[in-house]
């Protein structure tokens, strides 16, 4: 009887050791799923920044671009005044 007893709290110990290393390992993949929700968190936050930061650049782009459209537009408007000026001014 007192093998079976020895026997009997062996296999007892034996799988309560197995029993703590799965809740051990359960607990280590909750842990590196909380670890990902992090990661995920962070980059979506990540990619919210850079998409401001584009669509400010697109904006300050366009608005560049429309100035120098602007520009060459009084640019060509004051070439064109120039020219005529020497047309009456070279005619004799």
């Amino acid at each position: 009887m007192k093998d079976a007893d020895r026997s009997y709290s062996q296999l007892k110990k034996e799988q309560l050791g197995r029993e703590s290393e799965l809740l051990s390992q359960l607990l280590g993949s909750v842990s590196e799923l909380k670890d990902l929700a992090t990661f995920e968190a962070d980059l979506g936050l990540r990619r919210n920044e850079i998409l401001f930061k584009v669509t400010v650049e697109i904006e300050d782009t366009r608005n560049a671009l429309k100035q120098a459209e602007q520009l060459v537009d009084r640019l060509k408007k004051h070439l064109s005044q120039l020219e005529g000026l020497h047309r009456i001014l070279t005619k004799k």
